[in-house]
């Protein structure tokens, strides 16, 4: 067994239909809809900028303080996911390499998201150094969520004690769904006092990974993954601050600007077959 569960069937993928959306909001039968989206996208292609002068000092410190992510309005129990990407640092040897094609040693640095599922809201980040693991961060991640946490969702790298312990402390009801690595064993109080993990690997050794995915609410993940796709996208996959308290600040204003992005408008999407 792969430890991919998205790679179980590869070898045959191809005889799936590809799945297909439609756009629901940009729909002429949805005519209210649709002028509504329109004006948020009118919105968005504002470049009217204004800067106070409290702004332009505070520009030329080292921080400069953002908005945080505002929770949301029916303030229920969060359904949250969480992942992290690599960002590349952006200097004197980037030039170099588009100048006179020299190889250099790029470095970069890792930035660890968490999302609101329902909403994809990003609700806390954490810039770190390459070294730094995905479990260590889960911790500063969840104390950013200031509401309660229904379920905490993210691959298999994030299969640690540390993480369980983590959410557990902070969040003791919220459903952890992480799915196991392929070389995991139950614990020792399996048959007495099934953790959620144990329960976990039963599910999958009963069902399979495909059923647990589904039964456990796992396929949300991909929504964490399309959500890193559209920060590259609109925001690129590089910072250009030279020092990282300003690179952390760079991402805090990239966070509030997507952020504002959807509120202002998202397209509504179905799945047709």
């Amino acid at each position: 067994m792969l430890i991919l569960p998205f790679k179980l069937n590869q070898h045959r993928r191809h005889h799936s239909p590809k799945q297909k959306h439609k756009v629901m909001n940009s729909l002429g039968a949805l005519l209210r809809i649709w002028r509504e989206y329109d004006a948020s996208l009118r919105q968005r292609g504002s470049l009217t900028v204004w800067f106070t002068d409290a702004a332009i000092e505070g520009w030329r410190a080292e921080t400069l303080e953002v908005p945080r992510p505002r929770p949301r309005r029916d303030a229920g129990p969060l359904h949250l996911l969480v992942d992290s990407t690599g960002l590349k640092l952006c200097g004197a040897g980037e030039w170099l390499v588009k100048k006179h094609g020299t190889k250099t040693r790029r470095s970069w640095r890792k930035l660890h998201i968490g999302w609101d599922a329902d909403t994809g809201q990003i609700i806390a980040a954490v810039l770190t150094n390459k070294e730094r693991g995905d479990g260590a961060e889960v911790g500063p991640l969840l104390d950013q969520v200031g509401g309660p946490v229904a379920s905490f969702t993210a691959d298999s790298a994030y299969d640690q004690e540390g993480v369980s312990t983590a959410v557990a402390e902070r969040h003791p009801e919220a459903a952890i769904i992480v799915p196991p690595r392929s070389t995991a064993v139950p614990s020792e109080t399996a048959e007495t006092e099934p953790t959620q993990r144990d329960r976990h690997l039963h599910s999958i050794a009963k069902h399979g990974r495909a059923a647990w995915q589904k039964a456990s609410g796992y396929t949300k993940r991909a929504r964490a993954e399309a959500a890193i796709g559209r920060f590259k996208q609109v925001i690129g996959d590089g910072l250009r601050s030279r020092t990282d308290p300003r690179r952390a600040t760079e991402v805090d204003v990239a966070v509030h600007a997507l952020n504002r992005m959807l509120e202002l408008g998202r397209p509504i999407s179905v799945r047709i077959a």
